[in-house]
């Protein structure tokens, strides 16, 4: 056996892999003699078939999946033993014939090679890192929602303006029969509003679906089926309670049932203490922005062909079904800055030892463990008893995939904060959004 690469150029190699006879020659014989003792075919007992018999009948398909197998080994081999940093996988130059009983039968192999390229982290352009603070209006919108959560109902006996009501809908000839709370606000038309005002409990009204609610999310929501389906249909729907929520008042009572283990004694720590929780809760939606904009940094400040037209092939046997060139050019360019990004991040993960070890990986994980144990109020697990839920994670693939990515990623984000320029940029929550997704969420 001869194994041979021939450079094409920085990018490209064939490997040249020459077998002979003696290379597979054992291995196909042990085959056939297998199937010689399984074979059934009509005239002979079984085990009794002549083995000239079996090779006419098996020989070239039995020689072809042992050189197959024979090549994929050595040739797997010969990557790593040769610390060749591929794109893709190797692809076969195909020939018309093989013959089988020749002394010496050569394969090739197309090879995309990964570039090497100097790692680059400054540039004169800065990201920007997005501070989001929370407004006076958002914090003073949170207060109304504690007053709100923990409010008073009180019954009413005819709808005004700000109550709950509550509604039982029926379409019986699509089988809706669901109840739901709702308010005035969310109601699309002023004559289903005057008609509402003027009914009492347990009075059933008949409705136009199409002038129930404002955002066609609600009739999912509410009705549990979606507004194409039931938009030309009347819809009954009765009373069943009307009550008015009375906010909370702004006292030592609603400060301690809002956060139990806080020491809250005043409207401004309340404020105070919204306005650090939402800010926290921030950080995770900044630093993913942040984390994407780096990427796309990253990948305009480190410049490096690509073996294009190598990938290009490759994309067009590597799906499930095979693509013309035009559309595996087209899923090279989707692609395109994905693989670029994927190489930068390899020299980063290589250069700077970031390589995640098993046991960061477990302690990690426990970590997780115990703050999805706290949401359910257990608060002080036993190490044990988290070591065995870390194993049994462990056994299952994608789960341990998803947590080695989320601290890889957590891991590269530290080291970018260190590495490379920002530029800080503070914004409030509904500004962030509007300048990061152009609408509001």
């Amino acid at each position: 056996m001869k194994i041979i690469k021939k450079d094409s150029d920085k990018l490209n190699s064939v490997i040249s892999i020459s077998l002979e006879q003696n290379d597979f020659a054992k291995k196909v014989l042990e085959v056939l003699k297998d199937y010689q003792k399984k074979a059934n075919i009509p005239g002979f007992r079984k085990g009794h078939v002549p083995m000239g018999l079996v090779k006419k009948q098996y020989e070239n398909a039995v020689t072809a999946d042992e050189v197959n197998k024979l090549l994929q080994k050595e040739l797997s081999n010969f990557i790593k033993e040769e610390k060749l940093e591929i794109l893709g996988n190797p692809l076969p130059k195909l020939k018309e014939e093989l013959n089988w009983k020749s002394p010496e039968i050569t394969f090739e192999f197309e090879i995309g090679l990964a570039p090497d390229f100097d790692l680059n982290l400054k540039s004169k352009k800065k990201v920007n890192q997005y501070k989001i603070e929370a407004d006076s209006k958002m914090v003073d919108e949170q207060v109304k929602y504690l007053q709100k959560q923990y409010g008073r109902l009180i019954p009413k006996s005819e709808i005004k303006n700000n109550e709950q009501i509550t509604l039982e809908f029926e379409v019986k000839e699509i089988q809706i029969n669901q109840s739901a709370t709702i308010e005035l606000k969310e109601i699309k038309s002023a004559k289903t509003i005057k008609l509402l005002k003027s009914s009492k409990i347990n009075e059933k009204i008949q409705i136009h679906v199409e002038n129930l609610f404002k955002s066609e999310d609600d009739y999912s929501r509410l009705i549990g089926k979606s507004y194409d389906k039931i938009k030309d249909l009347i819809i009954s729907a009765t009373i069943k309670e009307i009550n008015y929520l009375e906010p909370a008042k702004l006292d030592q009572n609603l400060f301690d049932k809002a956060y139990k283990n806080e020491k809250i004694k005043s409207l401004k720590e309340l404020k105070s203490k919204i306005k650090i929780d939402s800010e926290k809760q921030f950080e995770t939606q900044s630093d993913q922005k942040l984390l994407n904009d780096i990427n796309e940094f990253l990948i305009s400040i480190n410049k490096f062909d690509l073996p294009e037209k190598f990938l290009v092939k490759w994309i067009q046997t590597s799906g499930e079904k095979p693509l013309n060139e035009n559309e595996a050019n087209e899923e090279f360019l989707k692609s395109e800055k994905g693989i670029r990004y994927q190489l930068i991040e390899a020299k980063i993960i290589k250069s700077n030892n970031l390589e995640i070890k098993f046991e960061e990986l477990k302690s990690y994980a426990k970590e997780m463990i115990k703050i999805q144990m706290a949401q359910y109020g257990q608060t002080n697990p036993e190490e044990k008893e988290l070591d065995k839920i870390a194993a049994r994670i462990f056994t299952n693939k994608d789960e341990t995939k998803r947590l080695s990515d989320q601290l890889m990623s957590k891991n590269l984000l530290e080291f970018y904060k260190k590495n490379i320029s920002f530029k800080n940029k503070k914004l409030s929550y509904e500004s962030f959004i509007k300048e990061v997704y152009g609408s509001k969420q």
